[in-house]
């Protein structure tokens, strides 16, 4: 069986590592398996790139400028959707006509537009469509904030202009989006309950079946190491309790910067005695920000792409902290559990599906910085801190190994084929 998966990355971002996870994992199975995507980050030999030249950056830029043009000319919300008004013709590729599955994941940013996913599903090749986001589901948006108008029909949409008006942006895209699903059938996977559920409410998906697996994780990559020898590699302090915050763009708002910089003073005020003890870890994108804003020491670090480095950083604390505001299932969140180290994150999203509450780590209340904060200061501080890293990676094996993953995923793929047989 071969199947091609298709993503706008190879490693950059969730969904990109979690294709190249379910890539790898499905190769491991006995699967041949080849991902093709947009930016290539490895050489890795089964990952295919698109060719890339000035007319893959003019799609990418042009894309951006429709959605400008529909916000007024205002940068804001201008990377929180997307319209796939451009893209690539994949379906001539020798990896496209030679692969039995096609397998799409994250497809934004010019990777493919709708035109071309219709043509995929025309080409009569059954098609697997794992969802890392609502984009699928809604009109233009990858998260909807709260609004509801996708569960019927995309309008006023509060990510355009001044929540534009019944035809925008969004209500265009979102017919456009029901003429392509009309009919077809399509196997959606979400990442979590919490997005299966979300998705099984839009207009869109209405006579669509939808099943769930979650992102694999490898199990032998991300394991338990000596806490004092990751220190050492990471060139982090021996005489510290520390805990890591990261992403790929720190001062996201939707990543809940400012939940974490409140929690973080108000563990301050409440117990001063942490201030020479305790010291923030910060990965990814503008991590040196927060050396100014935080009571504690921080330790920023460049956004790693080496996994290797990810799992020395993972075993080198003591806590990984995450106060996502909208999450599906993050990927930091499996990584650090399957390495022993406990999370706290707020109930929201896929979150409270992986972080079982006082048993492998802490669900704080939502937006309530003042629960972060006890959350952090309790897994710090609990006795049996040991059991709760046991636990964590108890769960981690348990659900999110590439083997469990990949066997899912070979059911859905015999099934589909044996009835396209």
């Amino acid at each position: 069986m071969r199947i091609l998966l298709i993503n706008t990355t190879e490693k950059i971002g969730g969904p990109g590592a979690a294709a190249s996870r379910l890539m790898e994992a499905l190769k491991n199975n006995g699967i041949k398996a080849k991902l093709l995507v947009r930016d290539k980050q490895t050489e890795q030999i089964t990952v295919v790139q698109l060719n890339h030249n000035l007319r893959m950056v003019w799609k990418f830029v042009w894309e951006r400028i429709v959605i400008w043009k529909a916000n007024h000319f205002s940068k804001r919300h201008l990377f929180a959707v997307d319209i796939a008004n451009t893209g690539t013709d994949i379906t001539t590729l020798p990896e496209f006509q030679q692969a039995d599955i096609i397998h799409l994941h994250w497809i934004n940013q010019g990777m493919l537009s709708l035109k071309n996913i219709e043509k995929i599903l025309a080409s009569g090749k059954p098609v697997v469509w794992t969802l890392h986001d609502m984009w699928p589901c809604t009109g233009i948006c990858h998260y909807s904030g709260g609004c509801t108008h996708y569960e019927q029909e995309c309008h006023h949409c509060p990510f355009i202009h001044n929540g534009s008006r019944k035809r925008d942006l969004s209500h265009r895209i979102f017919l456009k989006k029901q003429k392509l699903y009309e009919g077809r059938h399509i196997n959606f996977v979400a990442c979590s309950h919490w997005l299966e559920e979300r998705v099984k409410k839009s207009a869109l998906f209405s006579g669509h079946s939808i099943t769930n697996i979650p992102n694999p994780i490898n199990t032998n990559l991300f394991k338990p190491h000596n806490q004092k020898e990751a220190r050492n590699k990471c060139m982090l302090p021996q005489d510290s309790k520390l805990i890591l915050f990261g992403s790929a763009k720190i001062t996201d708002a939707r990543k809940g910067i400012d939940y974490m910089i409140k929690a973080c003073k108000l563990l301050a005020e409440k117990h001063p005695e942490l201030k020479d003890q305790l010291g923030v870890v910060v990965f990814g994108n503008q991590s040196e920000q927060l050396e100014h804003v935080l009571p504690f020491k921080v330790y920023p670090l460049n956004f790693i792409h080496n996994e290797h480095q990810l799992v020395d950083i993972y075993n080198a604390v003591d806590l990984f902290v995450t106060p996502a505001l909208e999450e599906n299932l993050p990927n930091t969140i499996i990584e650090s559990m399957s390495c022993g180290t406990p999370c706290v994150g707020f109930n929201v999203g896929g979150i409270p599906e992986m972080i079982d509450h006082l048993h492998n780590g802490y669900v704080a209340q939502y937006k309530s910085a003042e629960d972060f904060a006890n959350g952090i200061y309790w897994i710090l501080t609990e006795p049996e801190y040991d059991t709760l890293a046991e636990q964590a990676v108890r769960k981690a094996v348990s659900n999110y190994s590439e083997r469990a993953i990949a066997k899912r995923y070979i059911d859905v793929y015999n099934k589909i084929t044996g009835r396209h047989a």
